[in-house]
């Protein structure tokens, strides 16, 4: 018999009278980490200021690691699900963690030897890396952990994601000026020493992930929960359908578009948040006052987001996911209409639809991991989700051509405020019913994509 390593999966299976609470912390303690993903814009200027002064695409080139490391979040999730789900979340879990803080040691040093496409391969590409599979990696665990509550479950954790950025950004700004990596005085030894920082605090606390996490026993369940009772639920399978699978299933691609076009809808507000607002109320307060009204107003999007993926997430275990994506999609559509009727008339109602589209759009990458669950059922569902993940990497083109691209060519022709998104609001409001009609079609999967019997344990013991 061969014997057990420290990361096998075997090796974390939970003693009887453990805690499933224990679970969230441990997932939140990767998510919380590599959500500081969002806080990227924090070195922009520092970075342009330093490296890459007096380059004319300072403004490109300084989100450039951002960029690829949301690419390699959707490649690396893609690719590495598979082996997520059969070694186990403790393996994801640490090789999450290394990857993630390789990236910015690697930064650290490409700014320390004032070579900038060692930050970009550093953060964007080997980070990235960790930021794909330590996204995934304690889905599934939580999902066979609270198969009572599954959208709770994976909120919290995803919420960690989108709240990672109000951590990250008041310490990556703390520790810039403390090294002297910001203002006018920035110089690239205090950008490398806050990469530095942040790796090695990142690594530790990451760590309390992977010594914490543990799967439940394959006979584990809740006390006095019944399966059979979920399983009464539509959509709710009692079969398991392997990653191979489900990508042949019309239900992972009526997925796919739905994720992708909540996303595009959310994200079109969220990359240009502050010039948005800017444009619906110039006038109505001095520049400067503006410009601070508008971080506030990104502040409470951010929040909002956050917030979102728990509050809507664990909504749909008393009402279904279907019946919660109607809501995502339908009301969605509504506000931007909203948005749309009401333009710059009122602040109160442009807050308020701005806020809930926001909350909408967290949620529905915190819901989608359950959603998975009912349809595909525990199997490979972090394969599954990795592979559905690449819905978010188009919607993030997608999205900000959409807002950008048209508010630019409505102002080359003349046009100013409100009038530079009626025609994408329209758009927004077009792939939101188109992304309603496709939850619609979902149906529980045909059972000939099921996994025959034991042939969960033949494929585990093959990995």
């Amino acid at each position: 018999m061969a014997s057990t390593g420290f990361l096998d999966r075997e090796r974390i299976v939970a003693p009887p009278g453990w805690s499933r609470w224990l679970i969230p912390p441990a997932a939140l303690s990767i998510h919380l980490a590599i959500g500081q993903a969002y806080a990227w814009s924090v070195f922009k200027d520092p970075l342009s200021a330093t490296l890459l002064k007096g380059s004319s695409w300072a403004g490109t080139l300084s989100a450039l690691p951002f960029t690829l490391g949301i690419v390699m979040l959707g490649v690396s999730a893609a690719l590495f699900g598979t082996a997520v789900d059969h070694r186990g979340p403790r393996w994801a879990m640490v090789v999450a963690t290394a990857c993630f803080s390789t990236g910015f040691l690697v930064s650290a040093a490409g700014m320390a030897l004032g070579q900038y496409w060692l930050v970009v391969v550093g953060y964007g590409f080997i980070g990235g890396i960790g930021l794909g599979i330590g996204y995934i990696s304690p889905v599934s665990t939580l999902i066979k952990w609270f198969p009572d509550r599954p959208g709770m479950a994976t909120g919290i954790a995803i919420m960690g994601f989108g709240g990672g950025a109000l951590i990250a950004s008041p310490w990556s700004t703390s520790l810039l000026t403390s090294f002297g990596g910001s203002g006018a005085g920035a110089h690239p030894g205090g950008i490398a020493k806050t990469f530095l920082v942040m790796g090695i605090g990142y690594a530790i606390f990451m760590s309390m992930g992977w010594l914490l996490i543990r799967v439940p026993a394959d006979d584990w369940a809740p006390a006095g929960w019944d399966a059979a009772s979920v399983r009464e639920r539509p959509l709710v399978t009692a079969g398991n359908v392997s990653a191979r699978n489900a990508i042949k299933t019309p239900q992972f691609w009526l997925l796919w578009v739905v994720l992708c076009f909540n996303v595009t809808a959310g994200i079109g507000i969220l990359e240009r948040a502050a010039p948005i607002y800017q444009d619906f109320f110039r006038g109505e307060a001095p520049a400067k006052t503006l410009t601070a009204v508008a971080a506030g107003f990104v502040a409470i999007l951010s929040l909002a987001n956050m917030l979102g993926r728990f509050i809507w997430s664990s909504t749909s275990d008393l009402i279904g996911r279907k019946n919660i994506y109607r809501f995502y999609l339908g009301v969605g559509a509504v506000l931007y209409l909203v948005l749309l009727l009401v333009g710059n008339a009122n602040k109160a109602v442009f807050l308020i639809a701005a806020m809930l589209i926001l909350s909408f759009y967290g949620a529905g990458f915190a819901t989608v991991p359950a959603y998975l669950r009912d349809l595909f059922g525990t199997f490979e569902v972090g394969a599954i989700h990795g592979r559905l993940l690449t819905a978010w990497s188009v919607a993030g083109v997608l999205g900000p051509i959409i807002v950008d691209a048209i508010a630019d060519k409505q102002k080359a022709a003349g046009l100013s405020g409100t009038d530079l998104y009626t025609l994408s609001f329209r758009i927004m409001i077009g792939l939101l019913v188109v992304g309603f009609v496709c939850n619609e079609l979902i149906k529980p999967v045909d059972p000939k994509f099921h996994e025959p019997a034991g042939g969960r344990a033949v494929a585990r013991e093959a990995a």
